[in-house]
């Protein structure tokens, strides 16, 4: 594996950062923007709900009317029973769905075979359900997607709340 070599620049400020320094902060051209971690996309739904009841979902007041957990599923049999769930759901009226994924093995977890992967989460479905909502055709269906409150599962669970039938 060959390392990159550390610019002078970054050394000057990690030189200012141990001396307690206040340097104006700027980007470095080396630098890659990482991604905050979230269990949660930004999405086009944000902002889709009314600011009361995005607060009662906030603190975990809604009781979802409907819940899909998809624990031990594999990712495209998750992806079938998401899609059937919701299009039911919506027929049914349901407004706000649980959706259960699961948070993933912990990083260095006691797993038999890690095939390298100690060192990342293996939440596959934490990180692709947020996904597949996003995309159509359920995508058209979802007024907005939050992470659910901790009392119905906080990062392994997401609130869908579902636009009204046309």
């Amino acid at each position: 594996m060959n390392r990159r070599r550390t610019t002078k620049e970054e050394r000057d400020l990690f030189q200012a950062v141990l001396a307690g320094r206040a340097l104006a902060r700027k980007a470095l051209p080396s630098a890659k923007a990482k991604p905050a971690p979230k269990s949660v996309q930004p999405s086009n739904h944000a902002g889709s709900v009314d600011g009361h009841t995005g607060e009662k979902l906030k603190r975990g007041e809604l009781r979802p009317d409907a819940k899909l957990d998809l624990h031990g599923l594999t990712e495209a049999a998750a992806h079938r029973a998401l899609q059937s769930f919701l299009l039911s759901a919506q027929r049914r009226g349901a407004k706000l769905l649980l959706i259960v994924t699961g948070r993933g093995a912990p990083p260095n977890s006691d797993a038999p075979f890690d095939l390298g992967l100690a060192g990342r989460r293996r939440g596959v479905l934490n990180a692709m359900v947020p996904r597949w909502l996003a995309e159509p055709p359920l995508g058209q269906l979802i007024a907005d997607i939050r992470q659910a409150h901790r009392r119905h599962g906080g990062d392994g669970a997401l609130y869908v709340y579902l636009r009204k039938k046309p």
